[in-house]
């Protein structure tokens, strides 16, 4: 079972025997009894099901009163493998007969101490599910209780807490079923009350003057239940001044590290308890955090810790009076906090990728922030020390989400692939969000904690050495930042939450100070942040400080910036996209205060906006060098010309000037995470017409991501490519982790968008594949001229020679001397069939096909030149020579097809291609410059084994065997 269905919806966990379309029969049972669950999907609230469904799994999980999945899980999301396959009865009614021992594998202590089994329902693919409708809203899992011997706990609560002021009372009563039972009441681990035989316990603890954690354990036969509960005692108001420069958070002490102070801004509360493994979790009066008089921001300082110990911690924080549905206390970790423990997420998590991670304290419930005096400063290189970024104007990011890059999904599975990012040649790898996130394998735009790395993809020094490796390599390293909302696991939304059911759950209160109560734009995810509060934009300020001093990192991408205004409402669209000024201004704010920690900061911003907006920022103290690049998506376009068709394909937004940009500040790009890959849509919705069709034609829309590549990455300013594009990726956004599609768009309701995806790159060895090499290496030679070339950084003009099928971009800086590169005419054909293309040279001579070196003597600068379906050409002024030593191959030549009929292709150019027979004779010779995947006609050759020595573009030499049928 998917942990997540057990963990994140935990809204009203009901301890009753039946629910209306759920049963269990015999309605009360033990642990060793056959039982038969019954499931009725005429439920509507809640249900995805229809009742015509031709399959019905139960996922289930047994536990005790606190984790009621966590003795056994039985079941395999979105697999149809008969784990939990129920009975179908007719009428949309679904059985499953189970004995929960042994259905569950338990041993005799979990048998002994099993008191809840919870359920959901789901379709066999996963992709429709049925729960129980809670009563604040939501769905939770259907629970019941386990054991003919039950307790119901009267006062207080059950796992409740009770504030009392010193000198208070609390009045504890008990029932059960099943006769008499035994009562034990503990306090802080002693003894306080027993009463041997009652079925109606009750008892008054008297003259509380401290916190106190109570246990009952009621003993009925050999069956022992136990109800945990407190009472927290009010300290009153410790006033004192807060010394001088305290940070929000964790502040270590440079001098002392047995010491540390924390520091937290909690308008409108009473009092904070800090619990923690300092005190056993549990806090006495000299825990209380202290409040400044000036400002009634709480602090305390931690004294007597060992250095080097790690500490976790909690805030209990308490407001007496709260808002209505606001909870009374909240136990939470540090808004602040730079590592956070989860008990829902961390037993997941391989120790491969983070070993000896600090232990979630037991007892404790949600998550808590670690501590640790003394720590050991990262030994960055001097090439992190000294790294200069480079140029905005010609830098190509590579997007990468770590989840799907490889198979560890960790920092270190990029550290091993460096070289295939040095080698690809670009400069800046942009990680989608690494900030602590809900659950572990995510696209990571769930953001809780902003300032802590979560620990999923590894830990902080791996994480810094993968940083340190980029920079000794020339690449930049930029962060997916996630400010627009957070989600509920915030401390900021914690504290000030709207919890009717008092799960722990729910939106923001109405005196939240960080967080809108509803999304003031139109495409709101979590909780929306208020970015016009004072204490939201000192949140981001610490954010943005945190990653750039702690990590080194070199830029941030800030995602959805269209939800930085005040000013619109959920159903407002037309507001979320009009010039808004409040966000234009706030998020001038943030770009200042990067620039301030580190003067050359990429500030990136995805909002996808109007011109006029996005002017303001793109250009915005442009003169000084800075400016704010902007996201710009071209899939429409691009996706249109690698499927072969003009219509709606212009791509002349792909550059900064349409967008009235005075810099190149736009990143324009053909494919994100964000969009389905263009290679798929070809080969599904594609042309199929024409000489070299795409639908349904794999190999051929792969090939054309060469001429995707080169009529977007010339063109000046910078530019992005999303992952393993330069490998010609071709699956669908909408792949399911078993590798099946499931899209939003399908008949049936759910998708996979967010699955963690198949990774065939590696697996089939992409790299070692000609067709798909070869994609990777014009990738990086067109990288290497953006990067190295000045002429890249001039102007350009986009202008299509009759239809966007035909694609003419001129490149062009008259600055520079004639003896350097500093015209350049890319043509591109997204025919699917030859077409001739008007070049509009702007002046006659001798020109480089810079691809191939190969020359062009143009003596009209409007003759036509002939491109085959999906060719490019990349033609210049002046020879440019990438040395080998710069450019490296990303494997070696092959040959392909081998076996071969009548030709065969080489995934390099070529100047000379010789074919020998076994006994050394020259059979065939080919002399020119050969683009790669030449054809390369062998027909006439008899069957049989030959030898091809290929003499490449670099000088370079091999000799590899062909078979010819």
């Amino acid at each position: 079972m998917r942990k997540n269905y057990f963990i994140t919806f935990l809204f009203s966990l009901f301890s009753v025997l039946a629910f209306a379309q759920v049963t269990i029969t015999p309605s009360t049972f033990n642990v060793t009894d056959q039982i038969t669950i019954t499931v009725n999907l005429a439920q509507i609230t809640c249900n995805g099901i229809p009742t015509s469904t031709t399959k019905v799994y139960a996922h289930a999980g047994i536990g005790n009163d606190t984790d009621e999945y966590g003795f056994s899980v039985v079941g395999n999301w979105g697999q149809d493998n008969g784990v939990g396959l129920m009975t179908n009865n007719g009428n949309g009614i679904w059985s499953l007969t189970i004995t929960p021992s042994t259905y569950f594998n338990l041993n005799a202590t979990q048998q002994a101490n099993a008191t809840k089994l919870g359920l959901v329902f789901r379709n066999a693919n996963g992709s429709q599910e049925m729960k129980l409708p809670a009563t604040g809203g939501g769905c939770g899992n259907f629970v019941f209780n386990v054991g003919t011997f039950q307790v119901n706990l009267t006062a207080p609560q059950n796992n409740s807490t009770t504030i009392l002021n010193s000198g208070g009372n609390l009045l504890v009563s008990a029932t059960n079923t099943g006769g008499n039972s035994s009562y034990v009441l503990k306090a802080n681990g002693t003894t306080i009350n027993t009463n041997a035989s009652t079925a109606n316990y009750s008892y008054t603890h008297t003259n509380i003057t401290s916190n106190q954690t109570y246990q009952l354990e009621i003993t009925q036969g050999s069956s022992t239940i136990t109800r945990n509960f407190s009472a927290i005692v009010n300290p009153g108001t410790i006033s004192q001044a807060i010394p001088a420069g305290l940070e929000d958070g964790i502040n270590y002490n440079s001098s002392d590290p047995t010491k540390a102070t924390l520091k937290l801004n909690a308008p409108g509360k009473d009092f904070v308890y800090v619990a923690g493994s300092f005190n056993n979790w549990q806090p006495d009066a000299s825990y209380a955090m202290r409040r400044d008089p000036s400002t009634n921001i709480f602090w305390l300082e931690l004294t007597g810790l060992t250095p080097g110990q790690n500490y976790t911690y909690q805030y209990w924080v308490v407001d007496q009076t709260p808002v209505a549905n606001s909870p009374v206390l909240v136990k939470t970790a540090d808004m602040y906090s730079t590592l956070v423990l989860s008990q829902f997420d961390d037993p997941w998590i391989p120790a491969t990728s983070y070993p000896n991670m600090p232990a979630f304290p037991e007892g404790q419930q949600r998550e808590v922030t670690v501590l640790q005096t003394g720590q050991q400063p990262f030994n960055w290189s001097n090439a992190t020390t000294n790294f200069v970024k480079p140029n905005k104007d010609n830098l190509i990011i590579y997007e990468v989400l770590i989840r799907d890059f490889d198979a560890n999904r960790n920092y270190q599975d990029l550290i091993n692939r460096i070289d295939y990012f040095k080698n690809l040649k670009i400069n800046a790898i942009q990680l989608m969000p690494i900030m602590e996130f809900e659950g572990n394998e995510s696209w990571g735009y769930n953001t809780s904690f902003h300032m802590a790395l979560d620990k999923f993809y590894g830990t902080s020094d791996k994480f810094k050495e993968f940083v340190d490796l980029c920079h000794q390599n020339g690449i930049a390293v930029i962060l997916d930042l996630a400010l627009n909302h957070a989600f509920g696991r915030n401390p900021g939304l914690r504290m000030w939450m709207n919890d009717p059911d008092g799960d722990g759950w729910g939106p923001p209160s109405i005196d939240n100070p960080y967080f809108n109560t509803v999304a003031r734009h139109s495409y709101s995810v979590g909780e929306d942040f208020n970015h016009q509060s004072e204490l939201t934009k000192y949140y981001t300020r610490r954010v943005i400080k945190h990653w750039i001093e702690e990590y080194k990192i070199d830029g941030f991408r800030w995602d959805l910036t269209k939800g930085f205004t005040q000013n619109c409402t959920g159903a407002d669209e037309g507001c979320t996209n009009a010039y808004q000024a409040d966000r234009v201004a706030v998020l001038k704010e943030y770009a200042d205060y990067s620039w301030t920690l580190d003067p050359n900061h990429y500030v990136i911003f995805e909002h996808l906006g109007s011109d006029n907006e996005e002017q303001q920022w793109a250009n915005y103290r442009l003169n000084e060098g800075k400016g704010i690049m902007m996201w710009g998506e071209l899939w429409d376009p691009y996706k249109q010309l690698i499927s072969g068709n003009s219509v709606n394909a212009d791509i002349n937004r792909v550059g900064h000037v349409s967008r009235g940009f005075q810099g190149k500040r736009l990143i324009g790009y053909p494919e994100s995470h964000d969009k389905d890959r263009i290679i798929y849509e070809a080969v599904t919705f594609g042309n199929g017409g024409g000489t070299a069709p795409v639908n349904g034609n794999l190999n051929n829309a792969i090939n054309r991501m060469k001429a995707i590549a080169a009529t977007n990455i010339l063109v000046p300013g910078p530019k992005m490519v999303w992952h393993f594009a330069s490998l010609g990726m071709g699956d669908s956004i909408w792949t399911c982790s078993n590798g099946t599609i499931n899209s939003s768009y399908d008949a049936i309701p759910g998708d996979c968008k967010l699955d963690t995806k198949p990774q065939p790159q590696w697996t089939q060895n992409w790299l070692a594949d000609p067709l798909r090499n070869s994609v990777y290496n014009t990738y990086a030679k067109l990288n290497a001229l953006k990067t190295s070339q000045p002429v890249f950084n001039g102007e350009y003009s986009i202008s299509p020679n009759g239809n966007n099928i035909r694609q003419r971009i001129y490149i062009f800086d008259n600055s520079l001397p004639a003896s350097q590169l500093k015209n350049v005419v890319v043509l591109a054909n997204f025919s699917v069939a030859n077409q001739n293309i008007t070049p509009d040279f702007p002046y006659t001579g001798i020109w480089y096909d810079l691809m191939t070196e190969t020359p062009l003597n143009v003596t009209s600068t409007t003759a036509q030149i002939t491109l085959g379906p999906g060719e490019f050409k990349v033609y210049g002024n002046q020879l440019v020579t990438l040395n080998a030593d710069d450019f490296e191959l990303a494997d070696d030549f092959e040959i392909y097809p081998n076996p071969a009929t009548t030709s065969f292709s080489l995934n390099v150019s070529a100047n000379r291609v010789e074919v020998y027979s076994l006994t050394g004779q020259l059979v065939k010779s080919f002399t020119a410059s050969f683009s790669e995947n030449h054809l390369f006609d062998v027909s006439e050759l008899n069957s049989g084994i030959y030898m091809v020595k290929v003499s490449d573009t670099y000088n370079r030499e091999k000799v590899m065997k062909l078979i010819k049928n």
